[in-house]
């Protein structure tokens, strides 16, 4: 797999929204989406039931919601970025919250982006349009560390 987008989101209609997102703005990076963080987690390090995936090969971006069942978006940050392979991993935050600690603390943690997820589903699917083209086809990521 190759080129691909981790967008981590436990709301299923956000995540149908994103992919449909993605395809109506032609971006055809295969999604994989996690629904909680430790599943994410596990998935970015090839354990627990992806035990077989290699670990090496990373998204081109990792979509991050932060209000995740089993662990916390911002942990998942924080686990992404104290990691030598995953700490350049391109992170955008997409979430509901409008709290500055919140985004502080995802900044802090080395979140590439902040974005507020729009109320309208119309907006909604635009601005994650304009996310994935940024990060699928304008954005240079850095070589991956070993």
């Amino acid at each position: 797999m190759k080129d691909y987008i981790l967008l981590v989101e436990d709301n299923p209609d956000d995540a149908d929204l994103t992919i449909l997102a993605f395809k109506s703005s032609a971006i055809a990076n295969e999604v994989v989406v996690a629904r909680d963080g430790a599943e994410a987690l596990d998935y970015l390090f090839a354990r627990g039931a992806y035990a077989g995936r290699d670990a090496a090969e990373l998204p081109v971006v990792m979509i991050l919601d932060l209000n995740l069942p089993k662990v916390p978006g911002i942990e998942v940050l924080r686990q992404v970025r104290d990691n030598a392979v995953t700490s350049l991993l391109p992170v955008v935050v997409l979430t509901t919250s409008i709290d500055d600690k919140d985004m502080l603390d995802s900044y802090g943690l080395g979140a590439n982006a902040y974005v507020q997820k729009p109320v309208s589903s119309e907006e909604f699917v635009k601005s994650a349009g304009r996310l994935g083209l940024f990060w699928t086809l304008s954005n240079r990521r850095p070589p991956a560390k070993n």
